[in-house]
């Protein structure tokens, strides 16, 4: 006698789920992603769904997906294992939307699988990737970081445009399996070779049009500290020691270094400005001219912490470091960036303007500051306003950006299309990231792969500067050209070239094709949900 498969809703779901999973990292199996929604598909096709509450057994399957793929949310404190369930309890639901709009549009408007499971699939990742401050990291897409040549997609139609055409392959190669007494199929293979050899020219043809001058010598610095939420008096200056250290062994073995790029918040000691109508801090007990005098105090020992660095290492900087501004509302915190010349004068700033949301901030603390209290965080920083590009000598603009807003693909395109729009395009994207926080784990992998496809959309080298990894000098065409260690120390010299030719459709004109992706689903949706109702309408007897 022949075992029985088993044919439940929840095991499908859970085979689908755990094929995605491995495809990513750690595993990093890429080609799984081409047959890991094969089994999500099948049930799209089947007549009905097997089980009382079948979209709440999807539900648990994607909930274990989300826990397995995020499971790093659970290292920087154990507070933060209450945000990796809830934001996994969140995720939960995209897999039985998917499945449930893609039914709607198959059974009821009669729409082919192959295109209805990746319409829905990508319009699904475009709300992922807005809702709730967004997060794109576990997109099937990614999962193709390896593929140089098909991502190039990611110019014309951004990162979705490759989840797209995977959904396409893995919903043909879906349709070839029998289903309700139906025979195999062979004819979906001819559309599923037939994305793939398209999406493969496209990126050849964009990839050959290349032409590029080299840029400046820019030394990404990659110190290796580990960073949990504790108090340690130590902390200071083992990050400060470590990170001159290397810094210094960067000029000296490259003299003509153009600029020395420090991971977020790695530089200690904060910066201070402040405005004439400055608010005194309740409670503070001294005179307005000795709260001025502090104030210029602190100002100014930042600004020779800076000045210092810069005069022992004779070269440009960019510093991740904690920015204090007072005015006549209080006192904010930025997460910022700074440029600091030669001299050690300070040239310019960047705050990073989108926050981590209980990462960064918690909501309504400024309101109700007793929320703050039941949180890890110190305190909830303040967003900045506009993005920012910093002038090398030569000419060579950069635009830094900080943490996970290169997880986000509209934040990095608004952007730099911001700095355009007021002539002051980059020709280099840098991101400061303090991936400390995560002990080495996947976390790394996926955050580096977000770059990857940053620099492909934006047609724009990107270069990474991570505490603790992974720091990665990444060209236009998204390739790691050099990458550092995991969890170790490490320089990175990068030399990336300008690619001031090849523009970008993404870039200049955004999420079109997911956000027509979103559209269908929002039809689907009336469509499924009036079907759901008339269903449920009693029959009038005559």
């Amino acid at each position: 006698m022949r075992p029985r498969l088993p044919k439940s809703t929840f095991w499908i779901g859970l085979a689908g789920a755990a094929l995605l999973w491995a495809a990513m990292p750690p595993l990093d199996l890429w080609p799984l992603a081409w047959i890991a929604p094969i089994p999500w598909v099948w049930l799209i096709r089947r007549p009905r769904l097997d089980g009382r509450r079948p979209y709440v057994a999807l539900w648990l399957a994607g909930f274990c997906f989300w826990m397995a793929a995020l499971h790093w949310l659970r290292l920087p404190h154990p507070a933060t294992s209450i945000g990796w369930v809830a934001i996994s309890f969140y995720f939960a639901f995209y897999l039985p939307a998917f499945v449930g709009l893609s039914r709607a549009a198959t059974h009821r408007l009669h729409v082919p699988v192959i295109l209805a499971a990746p319409t829905v699939w990508t319009g699904l990742e475009l709300v992922r990737a807005h809702l709730f401050t967004g997060m794109t990291m576990g997109s099937l897409g990614y999962t193709q970081h390896h593929w140089i040549a098909l991502i190039q997609l990611s110019d014309l139609a951004g990162m979705y445009g490759v989840s797209f055409a995977v959904m396409f392959a893995a919903a043909s190669l879906a349709r070839i399996i029998p289903i309700d007494g139906r025979g195999w199929t062979l004819w979906p293979l001819l559309p599923a070779a037939g994305i793939v050899a398209a999406a493969l020219f496209y990126g050849h043809l964009r990839m050959n049009s290349v032409g590029a001058d080299n840029g400046p010598k820019i030394a990404l610095i990659q110190g290796s500290i580990d960073i949990d939420m504790r108090h340690d008096p130590d902390r200071k200056g083992n990050i400060t020691e470590q990170y001159f250290n290397l810094s210094l062994r960067a000029v000296k073995e490259n003299p003509d270094v153009d600029l020395i790029v420090w991971p977020e918040t790695m530089f200690l000691d904060p910066l201070l400005s402040y405005e004439a109508d400055a608010r005194r801090p309740a409670g503070l007990e001294c005179s307005q001219e000795e709260f001025f005098r502090r104030l210029e105090d602190a100002s100014t020992k930042g600004k020779l912490a800076v000045k210092r660095l810069a005069d022992a290492l004779a070269a440009p900087l960019l510093l991740g470091i904690d920015r204090y501004h007072i005015d006549a509302d209080g006192d904010k915190v930025f997460n910022s960036a700074v440029h600091v010349a030669r001299d050690g004068a300070v040239l310019d700033h960047y705050d990073k303007m989108h926050l981590v949301m209980f990462g960064e901030y918690v909501p309504l603390a400024d309101r109700f500051p007793w929320l703050q209290g039941l949180t890890p965080l110190p305190l909830s920083i303040a967003a900045g306003r506009h993005p920012a590009a910093f002038e090398l000598p030569d000419g060579v603009r950069l635009s830094p950006n900080i943490c996970y807003e290169t997880v986000l693909p509209h934040v990095i395109r608004r952007q730099v299309n911001q700095l355009a729009d007021v002539g002051r395009e980059p020709d280099v994207l840098v991101n400061l990231t303090n991936d400390g926080w995560f002990w080495g784990s996947s976390e790394l992998d996926m955050h580096l792969i977000c770059g990857v496809f940053r620099a492909v959309e934006c047609r724009k080298p990107l270069l990474i500067a991570a505490n603790t990894g992974f720091s990665a000098w990444i060209d236009a065409d998204g390739r790691v050209r050099s990458q550092g260690p995991r969890r170790k120390t490490g320089i990175i010299i990068a030399r990336p070239s300008l690619d001031r030719q090849r523009g970008s459709w993404y870039l200049r004109h955004g999420d079109w094709f997911a956000g027509t992706c979103l559209a269908c689903c929002v039809l689907f949706l009336i469509v499924g949900l009036y079907g759901r109702v008339r269903s449920k309408k009693p029959e009038r007897r005559p």
